[in-house]
């Protein structure tokens, strides 16, 4: 039983006091980072040095001259544990903490680096000089391993979070000062406090604002019209470039662009029949339903119209073992629904409210909402998600069989809201139904969502979402699978959601994906094909999820400057031969593949979906004459964006549910 569950069960039991205490205990507000309780001076382990030697070594170390070696690293390594286990445990618990983590530390340390325990609850490495890069990967092996390792503190194992920061002597403003180094790296911890990502963060000295690059409608104007130049205007101008100077690449173009439609219909075709026959859970749970947790991160403003709803549905939910529902939002401004929350937690002792005030993403809201988990697994929802009632049950049969993460299929429930919401609603299916279960199958592995995922808690104790990344979800998943971990995809698995109701929160919504898989390709597509955890199988899948989705959406629009090229060439489109065999047989086959895709998805609904047949007959011929193109479109201007430099997160409007869908 872990720190975090035994120190909830004490509270839970003081929370049998009153109805006051009940509130108190489950409604909880998380101050901005700040130093924990300052320790006894004159705590001395034999996996530390003193103290003065520390800063006799860190002294010497700095007054070395320049030129003999690179100035050394000051790192302050803190655990956000260590109030709530001296608060359990008393100052010797968390003593025996730190010796233990010590004594792992010198492993990790040569002779010539030292480490001594800090006046907070943590400790002080003097590392030796090297690149920032160097420095910063070292850190970040000891924080993974940090947060794998299972502390013992009696009879009990805890789990720790470490918090990293860390200061290079070779920084201006110099300084021969110890102290003020380990000033510098606490400033940075309270930066890594922040985030509670297991990422290390470096000081920095106070700099300028930077301006901030304009995100307005004129620049993604251009940046759309940039994508046609790019994707069609020089293409084009190459090719009649080419064909001037005798050189005709019309053909190889043209094949090269037909064999990029082909290759995609065969993959969409392949998903789809395997789809057919998705991986399911087995019937039985390996072990008794243990506790659960629930995390639904939310920034208030844009959820205060249904975050009442869906905490009733979390509420309802059919569990046979103990459920925490933890609500971790943030908001700029307080607000009146933040009383009816405080009043909801109050009578029902399973939810636990949990306001974020330095929070500014959902990855923070999340790893924030992970210091009060006491489940053994975890599921992660957005704030308007309904799960159905079986949800938490059908996942654990999966864990308790050895899968790491469950991924679910996340249903729209406002699909009479406009016609961009029936749009999305087929469109999950296709996704969701079809696409993942069926990828799933084909390359051995599932991908985190975002929402209607369920983690082992440990799991994504030691993964932690990173808000640096537009899609943290997609990124932690490739994270875990890299670890060797399982990602499973189990289509039965149901969540109910809203739908983007109108087009311009659509196309927010998709350029911040977009955007946010993009940057996920960059950071992982290399270190994923070199990886010894993924099977040859698993690195095909790799390479088509981050490397061809990412090319394909250039390559499609290549046929329209091949077909403009040569009928430039052959002076008209009444002399193109648009009957050649090849042409027409590539053409029905990939043409066929969108066709294919809605059938399998209507075959393969929801009943909530399947029983609107017209929804996909539109869905059919809106794909084909403008989404499947528009979702190109904006893959092509979020990599512009993320290429120059452009990277903000725009929230989706939430629209209120409906009586009807509130009850779906």
């Amino acid at each position: 039983m872990t720190d975090r569950v035994r120190l909830a069960e004490k509270n839970g039991e003081q929370r049998n006091g009153g109805a006051n205490e009940d509130a108190r205990a489950t409604f909880v507000h998380l101050e901005a980072p700040r130093h924990a309780k300052a320790a006894e001076p004159g705590t001395a382990h034999a996996a530390f040095a003193p103290n003065e030697r520390w800063h006799q070594h860190t002294l010497r170390v700095l007054s070395r001259p320049a030129s003999r070696r690179r100035p050394p690293n000051v790192a302050v390594v803190r655990f956000v544990e260590a109030p709530r286990i001296e608060s359990r445990f008393g100052k010797h618990g968390l003593d025996r903490v730190l010796e233990q983590v010590a004594w792992i530390l010198r492993t990790e340390l040569s002779e010539q680096e030292h480490i001594t325990p800090d006046e907070h609850g943590g400790v002080i490495l003097t590392l030796r000089g090297a690149a920032n890069w160097q420095v910063k990967a070292r850190l970040e092996s000891i924080s993974t391993r940090l947060a794998r390792l299972p502390i013992e503190l009696g009879d009990e194992h805890l789990t720790i979070t470490p918090v990293i920061g860390w200061a290079d002597a070779a920084d201006r403003p110099l300084s021969m000062d110890p102290h003020q180094f380990v000033d510098r790296a606490t400033e940075a911890v309270e930066l890594a406090t922040s985030q509670l990502d297991l990422i290390p963060r470096k000081w920095a000295p106070p700099a300028a604002p930077k301006r901030k690059k304009s995100s307005g409608p004129l620049r993604t104007t251009l940046q759309a019209l940039a994508t046609l130049v790019l994707g069609i205007a020089v293409p084009f101008a190459l090719l009649v470039s080419f064909y001037v100077d005798g050189i005709d690449l019309a053909t190889p173009m043209y094949l090269v662009v037909t064999a990029s439609l082909v290759i995609t219909a065969i993959v969409i075709w392949t998903e789809n029949f395997f789809a057919l026959d998705p991986d399911r859970p087995p019937k039985q749970a390996a072990a008794p339903e243990p506790a659960a947790s629930a995390i639904i991160p939310a920034y208030l403003p844009n959820e205060a119209a249904t975050i009442v709803d869906t905490l009733h549905a979390f509420l309802r939910q059919d569990y046979g073992g103990p459920l925490q529902v933890i609500l971790a939002y943030n908001t700029p401004t307080s607000m009146p629904i933040e009383a009816d929350l405080h009043e909801l937690a109050a009578r029902d002792p399973r939810l636990v409210v949990l306001k974020v005030p330095y929070s500014t993403s959902k990855a923070q809201n999340v790893n924030a909402a992970l210091e009060l988990v006491t489940g053994e697994f975890v599921g992660v929802f957005d704030a308007d998600h309904h799960p159905a009632p079986d949800a938490f049950g059908r996942a654990w049969r999966w864990l308790s069989h050895g899968a790491d993460v469950v991924q679910g299929h996340c249903l729209i429930r406002n699909g009479d809201a406009s016609w961009v919401a029936r749009t999305i609603a087929v469109e999950f299916e296709s996704i969701y139904a079809v696409s993942h279960p069926g990828r799933a199958k084909l390359h051995g592995f599932g991908l985190f969502g975002g929402s209607n995922g369920f983690w082992r808690t440990q799991v994504l104790h030691e993964t932690r979402m990173q808000g640096q990344m537009l899609t943290e979800d997609i990124d932690s998943s490739i994270r875990v699978l890299l670890s060797g971990r399982t990602v499973v995809n189990d289509p039965a698995l149901i969540s109910r959601e809203l739908a983007p109701a109108t087009l311009s929160a659509l196309w927010k919504q998709r350029v911040r994906w977009a955007q946010g898989w993009f940057q996920v390709s960059r950071r992982h597509l290399g270190p994923a094909l070199r990886s010894n955890a993924l099977t040859v199988r698993n690195k095909l899948g790799i390479t088509f999820l981050l490397g061809w989705r990412e090319i394909y959406p250039w390559l499609s629009i290549q046929m329209i400057p091949v077909i403009a090229f040569i009928f430039w060439r052959d002076g008209g489109f009444a002399r193109m031969d648009w009957f050649v065999p090849v042409f027409l047989l590539c053409t029905v086959y990939t043409l066929s593949s969108g066709p294919s895709q809605v059938l399998f998805a209507w075959r393969l609904a929801a009943p909530d979906v399947r029983r609107h047949p017209r929804w996909f007959l539109a869905y059919l011929v809106v794909s084909t004459f403008f989404y499947t193109e528009f979702k190109n479109h904006v893959a092509r201007v979020a990599q512009i964006k993320e290429l120059t430099g452009e990277r903000k997160w725009a929230i989706t409007p939430r629209q209120a549910a409906s009586a009807q869908e509130r009850t779906a």
